[in-house]
């Protein structure tokens, strides 16, 4: 039996990545991953995660690479990542999350990563443009 794939964006800008704190189911709720959501049939991982960002933060983005790797997460599911660069919009937690945050190399840990997303965000952060600056107030995706 395949298992279903969960794609999931490392969304990138100015040196950071974004993080979402799941509101839903009440198991997760409270900890952080990476957006995007479960493939529906037909669709690749690029498209899924282009409807799963457009349905969970309200921003049209564009999949650049897939992160090497694929991890479990529960039975029958593995999660895929491809780093992604926001197109338009501006990210606000619509589904199944009630918060995001913008996090910079030297905090990439501090948040209460879901188990089965720690080695996912490890790879992904190993994507993390180095000459990008960091710090920037505010959060807003960069003028792309």
């Amino acid at each position: 039996m395949n298992n279903r794939v969960v794609a999931a964006g490392a969304v990138f800008d100015r040196g950071r990545l974004l993080a979402a704190r799941r509101s839903a189911p009440p198991e997760l709720a409270g900890r952080w991953e990476l957006p995007g959501g479960k493939l529906e049939p037909g669709e690749t991982g690029e498209q899924a995660l282009v409807r799963e960002l457009r349905e969970e933060l309200g921003v049209e983005a564009c999949p650049l690479e897939r992160v090497p790797g694929e991890w479990p997460l529960k039975p029958g599911y593995v999660l895929r990542v491809w780093t992604v660069r926001l197109v338009s919009g501006v990210p606000e937690p619509l589904e199944d999350h009630d918060e995001l945050c913008w996090l910079g190399p030297d905090e990439i840990y501090s948040v209460d990563w879901l188990d089965q997303d720690l080695p996912a965000v490890a790879a992904a952060v190993r994507c993390l443009p180095d000459s990008a600056p960091v710090d920037v107030p505010g959060g807003a995706p960069a003028d792309l």
